[in-house]
């Protein structure tokens, strides 16, 4: 398994930036509309749906690593094998909506096919944020036993944040905050805190132990491409502001 130099580095800084397009996105102008404001905006990488057309679009458009996100492994083959870099079990927040649960046990399996089918890429999996937070912990470390090479947490979704402003972005947060914090002490691979982070919360990420931090709608459902630039920077700017030394503090 071999990272790209750039994102190994960004993982060891504790600055890596993914920036997601969305699992359920297939709409190529708006996939790379995304993909070239977090090359823009300076992102370590992106994270695409799992289509090779869009794989080839978005190789057009940036020489950043590109993850790949899907909940049945067999749609990672045709993008792997059109040049995606990493690929990712989850990003599940577009399911919940709908009313489709991922469990422990579905997950896990999910990694154990993944890592059959591709033995050999990067594999990073989503730990549903439904499941209490000590079974979200005894899930990553099944999850790395079974072969995944990062952990992502999530929960935006599950927030509903009651004060506007800072306070608003904090609570919004909370919960893969607090998730990003049980699973980094609890796994030796990096974890990437993700869903419903801003600016303001992308370096509490960092502090509560992830290497780097995911961000979707905060950047994918605007239509100005200036605005969408702006906003990848100010989170690249706000990562730049701690440290490995702060982060271990």
């Amino acid at each position: 398994m071999t990272i790209q130099p750039n994102l190994q580095k960004a993982l060891e800084q504790v600055q890596a930036l993914k920036i997601i397009s969305g699992l359920t996105n297939f709409d190529a102008d708006r996939v790379a509309a995304v993909v070239k404001a977090a090359d823009q905006g300076g992102a370590t990488f992106v994270d695409i749906a799992a289509d090779a057309d869009l794989v080839r679009l978005a190789r057009q458009i940036t020489a950043m690593p590109i993850c790949v996100s899907a909940v049945e492994p067999e749609k990672f083959l045709a993008p792997v094998a059109a040049g995606a870099d990493l690929i990712e079990i989850g990003n599940f927040d577009a399911f919940y909506a709908q009313g489709r649960r991922f469990e422990a046990p579905e997950v896990l399996e999910l990694t154990q096919n993944a890592r059959e089918l591709l033995p050999s890429i990067p594999l990073s999996v989503t730990v549903p944020h439904i499941l209490p937070l000590d079974e979200q912990v005894q899930l990553a470390e099944a999850l790395v036993q079974a072969g995944a090479d990062f952990i992502q947490t999530e929960g935006g979704t599950s927030s509903s944040p009651t004060h506007p402003g800072v306070l608003g972005l904090i609570e919004k947060a909370a919960p893969t905050l607090a998730a990003a914090h049980a699973i980094s002490h609890a796994v030796s691979v990096p974890v990437l805190c993700a869903s419903g982070l801003s600016d303001v919360t992308a370096p509490m990420a960092i502090a509560a132990g992830a290497s780097g931090v995911g961000v979707g709608s905060a950047v994918n459902k605007l239509d100005n491409p200036l605005a969408m630039v702006a906003v990848v920077r100010s989170l690249v700017e706000a990562l730049g502001t701690v440290s490995r030394t702060e982060a271990n503090v």
